[in-house]
C-alpha cells in the first residue's frame, strides 16, 4: 500500500512538473513539447480556379504576407487570374448600439468586426475586435456565387460591388439598419447582396438576389463562408487550453471540432452534405457561425489552400435561374458572445461551441445554477462562492467519511513512525505491522481519497463552466476584482489559495514515507503556481472550495481530538 501511495505522488509530481515547464515555454513563445514548432507565416496561394471551387481569399500582398483566410475549394483553389485582387476599395463602416462592422465593397465582404459592450483585455482603450483584417491576423466572412460551368463569370467575394445610397448607424428608435451591394458577372447574371443589423443583437440578415440578365439559364451556387488564420487568439493564456477553430455541426454527426492540424493534413472529420446544420468559427468566449433555413440543402467544406490560411464554408444551390428571372437566398450570420441560452435559440446545438470539454452533461446543469444564482443574488463572484456552498453541502456527508479516515490517519500517525523508526532495517515487517496497525484501529489508507475522487468530476465540470463563460468579462465581484475573466491584478486570491492549500497539508496526516512527506508540501505550491496566471473567478471558486473544505476537516480533526498531532 506504502509503495502504491509513493508511486501515485511521484507520478502527479512529476507530470506537474512537465506541464508547467510546457506551459512556460508557450508562455515565453518558446516551442511546446507537445504542440510542436509555431505554425509558419501565410504566403500565397496558387492561381487558378476550378469549376465548382470556391475562389481564394483575396488579401492584399502586404496582409498575405503574415496571416489570412483562405476559402474552401473542391480542389486546390486560388483567386482567378482575370479577378487579382486589385488595390483596396475604401472600406465601409456600419454602427448599431452593439457592434460596429468595417465592410469591403469587394463582395460586400465583413472584413472587422467590433463588440462595443465587450472591453478587450489587451487594448484596454478599446472593444474586442473579433473579425479583422490587418498586417498581424484576418478573420473574415464572406460570401459569393460559384458555378459548375467550366468559364462561368459569377459575383464573389473579390467581385468589385457599388454600394446603394443609405444611412451608416443605426437610428435612434429604428429596429434595424441595412446595407446593399450590387454587381453583374460579366455573364450578365446580377447579385444584390442586403446586409441587415438588428438593434440589441448579434445576428445580421444576409439576403443573395440574383438575376439571369444573360440570355442562356444559369445555375448558380451561393457559398458562406467564414476564413481566419491559424494563430490564436491575441492574449489567449498559455496556461489553459481553449479551442480556436472552425465547427460543423448536423443533426447526423452532431457538433464536430476540426483543428487546423487535421486541415493541413487532409484528415478533417465532418459531414458532408446535409439538409440542415451550420459552420463555425471558435475561439475563447466568442464565436461566428453561418446559418440557413432548415430544409436547405448545403454542402460543408473546410481547406488550406497555403501556409496558415484555413477555412469553413457552407455551399448551397440555387437551383437554376432562367434568363430573365430572379431567385433569393436568405441567411443569418452570427458574430458575438458565446451566451449559452441565446445561441440554443437561434439553431439547433448551436449553444455547443461554448466548449465544456468532455464533462459536458454536468457543466450543462452547473451553469444553469449558477446562471439562477446570479439571477437572485445580481453579482457573478458572489453567485460562485454560493454555487460552491450548494456543492460542499451536497457532497457533505461523503467529505465527513473521506475526513474521518483521515482523522484516524492522523491520530494513528505517532504510532506509525515510532514503528517505522524502530523496524527501519526491516522492510517486510514493518509493512506488515504497519497493516496490523490500520487493521486494529480500523483505518482505511484510501477512505480519505475515494469520496475526494467521485466529487472531482463535478469541480472539473465547474472549472470550464467558468473558464468557458463569456459572463465573466468584466465581471466584477469586490473591491480589486473588477473582472473575474482576467488575472488578480494584485494576485491576493492566489496568495489567499496557496496558504490555504498549504494548510489543507498541515490538517492531512503526515505520510510515514519522509519523501512522500516532503512531495505533500511542494505538490500544492507547484500547482498554486499556475494559479497566479488563471482568470480571478477560477482561483474564487478554488479558493472558496478549499476553505470549506479546511472548515470541514477541521471540526472533524478537533471533534476526534487530532488537532496538531
Amino acid at each position: 500500500m506504502n509503495d502504491i501511495r509513493r508511486t501515485l505522488l511521484w507520478v502527479v509530481f512529476t507530470m506537474s512538473l512537465v506541464l508547467l515547464w510546457d506551459a512556460w515555454n508557450k508562455h515565453t513563445g518558446q516551442p511546446s513539447i507537445f504542440g510542436g514548432t509555431p505554425r509558419p507565416a501565410a504566403s500565397a496561394p496558387a492561381a487558378g480556379t476550378a469549376p465548382g471551387a470556391v475562389p481564394a481569399s483575396g488579401v492584399p500582398a502586404a496582409i498575405a504576407t503574415t496571416a489570412s483566410g483562405s476559402l474552401p475549394a473542391a480542389s486546390a483553389a486560388g483567386v482567378p487570374a482575370a479577378a487579382a485582387p486589385a488595390p483596396q476599395a475604401e472600406l465601409l463602416t456600419v454602427s448599431t448600439d452593439v457592434m460596429r462592422v468595417t465592410l469591403d465593397p469587394r463582395g460586400g465582404t465583413i472584413v472587422g468586426l467590433e463588440l462595443l459592450k465587450y472591453a478587450d483585455h489587451n487594448d484596454k482603450g478599446g472593444p474586442v475586435k473579433l473579425l479583422d483584417q490587418s498586417g498581424s491576423r484576418v478573420y473574415v466572412a464572406q460570401t459569393g456565387l460559384i458555378s459548375t460551368q467550366a468559364g462561368a463569370a459569377l459575383p464573389n467575394h473579390l467581385t468589385p460591388m457599388s454600394v446603394q445610397p443609405g444611412p451608416r448607424e443605426l437610428a435612434a428608435g429604428a429596429d434595424a439598419l441595412s446595407v446593399s451591394f450590387e454587381a453583374t458577372g460579366a455573364d450578365g447574371v446580377k447579385l444584390v447582396k442586403t446586409l441587415s443589423f438588428p438593434r440589441g443583437g448579434y445576428t445580421i440578415g444576409v439576403k443573395h438576389e440574383v438575376t439571369n440578365g444573360s440570355a442562356a439559364p444559369v445555375d448558380p451556387q451561393l457559398y458562406l463562408q467564414l476564413a481566419r488564420d491559424g494563430n490564436p487568439p491575441a492574449g489567449e493564456s498559455s496556461f489553459y487550453f481553449t479551442f480556436t477553430g472552425p465547427a460543423v455541426y448536423t443533426d447526423a454527426t452532431k457538433f464536430k471540432k476540426i483543428d487546423f492540424k487535421d486541415i493541413e493534413k487532409g484528415k478533417a472529420d465532418h459531414a458532408k452534405n446535409a439538409s440542415e446544420g451550420w459552420i463555425a468559427m471558435v475561439q475563447h468566449y466568442f464565436t461566428s457561425a453561418w446559418l440557413l433555413p432548415a430544409g436547405v440543402s448545403r454542402e460543408f467544406r473546410t481547406a488550406k489552400v497555403s501556409n496558415n490560411l484555413y477555412s469553413v464554408a457552407m455551399v448551397t444551390s440555387l437551383g437554376a435561374v432562367a434568363p430573365g428571372t430572379a431567385k433569393a437566398q436568405e441567411a443569418t450570420l452570427y458574430v458575438g458572445p458565446q451566451e449559452e441560452y441565446k445561441l440554443a435559440a437561434l439553431a439547433p446545438g448551436l449553444e455547443l461551441v461554448k466548449d465544456y470539454g468532455w464533462l459536458t452533461i454536468l457543466s450543462k446543469p452547473l451553469f444553469w445554477l449558477l446562471t439562477q444564482l446570479h439571477n437572485l443574488i445580481g453579482n457573478w463572484g458572489w453567485a460562485i462562492v454560493a454555487l460552491v456552498v450548494l456543492l460542499k453541502a451536497a457532497f457533505y456527508w461523503l467529505n465527513a467519511s473521506a475526513y474521518k479516515s483521515m482523522a484516524k490517519m492522523k491520530a494513528v500517525n505517532p504510532k506509525v513512525m515510532e514503528m517505522r523508526e524502530r523496524l527501519k532495517d526491516k522492510p517486510q515487517q514493518m509493512q506488515q505491522e504497519m497493516m496490523r496497525i490500520y487493521r486494529e484501529e480500523k483505518v482505511n489508507p484510501l477512505g480519505g481519497c475515494l469520496p475526494i475522487v467521485v466529487q472531482m468530476p463535478f469541480f472539473i465540470a465547474l472549472y470550464w463552466v467558468l473558464l468557458s463563460s463569456v459572463e465573466m468579462r468584466n465581471a466584477p465581484w469586490v473591491g480589486w476584482i473588477t473582472d473575474l475573466s482576467a488575472i488578480d491584478p494584485w494576485f491576493i486570491l492566489p496568495v489567499l489559495m496557496t496558504l490555504s492549500s498549504l494548510f489543507q497539508v498541515w490538517l492531512n496526516p503526515t505520510p510515514p514515507d519522509p519523501m512522500q512527506a516532503k512531495l505533500m508540501w511542494i505538490m500544492p505550491l507547484a500547482f498554486s503556481f499556475m494559479f497566479f496566471f488563471f482568470p480571478a473567478g477560477l482561483v474564487l471558486y478554488w479558493l472558496t472550495n478549499n476553505i470549506l473544505s479546511i472548515a470541514q476537516q477541521w471540526f472533524i480533526n478537533r471533534q476526534l481530538g487530532v488537532l496538531g498531532k
